[in-house]
């Protein structure tokens, strides 16, 4: 079956996916679930603008992938159709309309044939406003007048009877937006509908309950001392996982005052192996510049209780989605795709290597730091 997705992924797979985006799991869970990118999870919502499809089934009596396998091997040893249609059971004509189908006995291949017998199945049926310019047109000018479709439907139910042909509802409207197989509506109507999002939304798709917010016992950003805030003692630390292609990242540790830069090998980016590896690292710094850690809300980090007994490191949680909270992490780690860039596999690089990088930012003048280096801060604090 054609794949789809970076990397592509099999049709039991992406059947899994769309039970999960049915079931309201959003598409980071999806990705960590199906262990792929959350871009190829994306890639394959927004083929079908986020509605889930139905289940494919072939029609009784037609041909299985097992009995156009043996078609082609029949082939393969030189077998008669009539030879070819005896050992499956079936009528000669059937088997000489499958072959003429696909390519004639010379190119006629098994998974090939298969594909095809799935795209030739796929007949969906006109939406409604395929089928009636008038409506299509309303719908299409409600719409670049900023109208969401619930307004565009409860208009025309309101000012249309019933049996004239010039309802719809809202979610045809949507599909007719977010399918653009459909060929409906224009692409570009999308950009009047206030969510902006270029899928639809599953309305069991919120972060309540999640994954991402189930991190045990998490004190949150508004409970970190006021003395983080303004810089005058150094030991506070902001962190986060910095993503490369694949399922590949390392850790980025920034020390707030000095703007220090500590980076992290780690070869998976789940509970245990990310805290091993912070606390293996973090624990090799002097005491006293071990005070906290400000982390995003990254299931990751779920281990923050073991992490914080084993560096002496406080760990506070920003709210979600405020990535300012950890501004001087962010922007660390926007310098460090200058030596990683985004889509470099992370996966060969070990820990000598971050290390090397990181010195090259602890050796570089800031201008925050009115020209000194990270590296030169922290030497004199530590004196």
């Amino acid at each position: 079956m054609a794949m789809m997705g970076r990397p592509g992924m099999s049709d039991a797979q992406k059947r899994e996916l769309w039970d999960r985006w049915k079931a309201g799991e959003s598409i980071s869970q999806i990705a960590r679930a199906l262990d792929k990118p959350p871009g190829s999870v994306f890639t394959v919502l927004k083929s079908n603008g986020g509605y889930v499809p139905p289940v494919r089934r072939k029609r009784p009596g037609t041909l299985s992938f097992a009995e156009r396998e043996e078609i082609s091997r029949g082939l393969a040893r030189g077998e008669s159709m009539r030879s070819i249609a005896r050992s499956l059971g079936r009528p000669a004509s059937t088997v000489s309309r499958e072959i003429a189908r696909n390519k004639g006995i010379a190119r006629y291949r098994a998974i090939d044939a298969e594909d095809r017998s799935w795209d030739r199945a796929r007949r969906p049926k006109p939406c409604l406003l395929a089928h009636n310019p008038a409506l299509r047109q309303l719908v299409a000018e409600k719409l670049a007048q900023d109208w969401s479709p619930e307004q565009i439907a409860g208009y025309l139910a309101k000012t249309y009877r019933p049996g004239s042909g010039m309802r719809v509802s809202h979610e045809t409207i949507y599909k007719s937006l977010f399918i653009q197989a459909r060929g409906v509506l224009a692409k570009e109507l999308t950009k009047h509908l206030r969510s902006g999002r270029p899928t639809r939304r599953n309305i069991h798709n919120t972060i309540t309950g999640q994954w991402r917010s189930q991190i045990k016992d998490a004190i949150p950003i508004s409970q970190r001392p006021p003395e983080v805030d303004d810089r005058a003692i150094p030991g506070h630390w902001e962190g986060d996982l910095l993503l490369g292609r694949g399922l590949t990242q390392i850790a980025t540790l920034v020390e707030r005052t000095t703007r220090f830069t500590v980076l992290v090998q780690l070869d998976g980016r789940d509970m245990h192996t990310v805290t091993k590896g912070l606390a293996a690292t973090m624990t090799r710094l002097p005491e006293q510049v071990r005070k906290t850690l400000t982390w995003d809300r990254g299931m990751e980090l779920a281990g923050h209780k073991e992490l914080a007994a084993t560096t002496g490191l406080q760990v506070y949680f920003a709210d979600p989605r405020s990535p300012w909270q950890r501004g001087t992490n962010e922007n660390t780690n926007r310098l460090l795709r200058q030596y990683l860039p985004k889509g470099t596999s992370m996966a060969d690089l070990t820990q000598d290597d971050l290390d090397r990088i990181a010195h090259k930012l602890n050796t570089r003048p800031r201008k925050t730091l009115e020209f000194d280096t990270p590296g030169d801060r922290l030497a004199a604090l530590l004196r």
